[in-house]
């Protein structure tokens, strides 16, 4: 325990004024379990101090193979060691120079233990969530309706909410977000895609009935649907199939009713003409597309952002499947497989493509700049890998 002559006679020796520094002396020792490695720190932003001053719990997620991401109730950051020059102390009780200065009875030495130190703490930083083995945990499993035998062997596994925030690297509000965007739906607990041509079923069953009861496709009434369609389908597939393809409503009267969302309904058909044609004479697909879709609705190939590619140098033009959710969820890797797909792309071609991998404040046109080569073809921009693609 040092004495406050011996802190004076280390100031003088020092040639250190103890008029400019605060009366107060922390005097420091190492404590018994300082060097045993147990401390981290971690860097936090404003925001999520609050979240845990507020209670809440911050949680980190990712299996033995991924890179550890921290997820909050409704964001993800990446977590990444930094390194620091200073040798960074874990004291408990420590007094900034804004507490000593508020308490004036604090004007001596003050004896503190040293908890723990570190040279390096982790840092964050936002980044998207990882959700594309979402979907691929879903589709180990759809599900083709109550009489399917596949379904009732349980051949694959199931997952619950819980399941999928240990498993998934995103919060729980960006999960929950995903889950709704990919029409997920819970069954007997258990999140399920269902099967592409049971969801067709499904959505035919309801649009047929919207035509032969000529109803208007703002107005669909729910008590309607569930009447006449239950007897073919579960009355939850049917809700399941009004709300993943219309918007709900109640009327004045306190009737539930839909609005059919048209382009919804037109890019789903449209994925199920495409789906078995590695490529479709465009002028006989948008044909065929209009011929298929409900009575009323309009076909239009901006439905189709992000799900189909017209080829416009093949002769006849051309249209084949390609859907962004199949795509790498690694920038690198994306920019990869579509210069592997064509080589020159113009930028409205390939925004559909790549909108889904900018960060936040991020651009498209900046993820081009730092993943492609642009050059002018015919008076148009057009961008090209920067690598070779084999």
């Amino acid at each position: 325990m040092r004495s406050r002559g011996e802190v004076d006679a280390t100031l003088q020796t020092a040639k250190l004024n103890p008029a400019e520094l605060l009366p107060a002396v922390h005097c420091l020792s190492f404590g018994p379990q300082a060097g045993s490695g147990e401390c981290y720190l971690l860097q936090l932003e404003p925001g999520l101090c609050a979240e845990l001053e507020a209670g809440r719990s911050l949680v980190i997620r990712g299996e033995k193979d991924e890179q550890a991401v921290l997820c909050s109730k409704d964001k993800t950051y990446d977590m990444k060691i930094a390194d620091t020059s200073n040798m960074l102390l874990f004291i408990p009780g420590c007094k900034t120079p804004e507490q000593l200065n508020a308490d004036q009875a604090s004007c001596d030495i003050i004896h503190s233990q040293i908890a723990g130190f570190s040279n390096n703490y982790w840092e964050l930083r936002r980044c998207r969530p990882k959700l594309k083995k979402l979907r691929k945990l879903l589709m180990e499993d759809p599900y083709e309706g109550p009489d399917s035998h596949k379904d009732q062997t349980l051949t694959f596994s199931k997952y619950t909410t819980e399941d999928l925030l240990s498993l998934i690297q995103a919060s729980e509000e960006e999960i929950l977000h995903q889950l709704q965007d990919i029409n997920a739906c819970k069954i007997e607990g258990y999140w399920r895609i269902l099967e592409f041509d049971y969801e067709m079923k499904l959505l035919n069953h309801v649009t047929q009935l919207i035509d032969s009861e000529s109803w208007s496709l703002s107005k669909v009434p729910l008590r309607t649907c569930l009447e006449e369609l239950g007897s073919l389908e579960p009355t939850e597939m049917i809700k399941h199939i009004l709300l993943s393809y219309g918007r709900r409503y109640i009327d004045d009267a306190g009737e539930v009713y839909f609005e059919m969302h048209e382009d919804k309904i037109c890019r789903a058909i449209a994925q199920m003409l495409l789906q078995n044609a590695v490529k479709f004479n465009l002028s006989e697909f948008q044909e065929v597309w209009q011929q298929s879709v409900p009575e009323g609705m309009t076909a239009r190939l901006d439905q189709l952002k992000g799900l189909a590619l017209v080829d416009k140098t093949s002769r006849p033009e051309t249209i084949f499947l390609l859907k962004v959710e199949d795509l790498p969820e690694d920038n690198q890797e994306r920019f990869n497989s579509l210069f592997s797909i064509r080589e020159k792309w113009t930028e409205v071609d390939i925004t559909p493509y790549i909108q889904d991998l900018c960060a936040e404040k991020q651009t498209v046109g900046a993820l081009l700049t730092k993943y492609a080569r642009s050059s002018m073809q015919n008076g148009v921009k057009v961008y090209n890998s920067r690598r070779p693609i084999s």
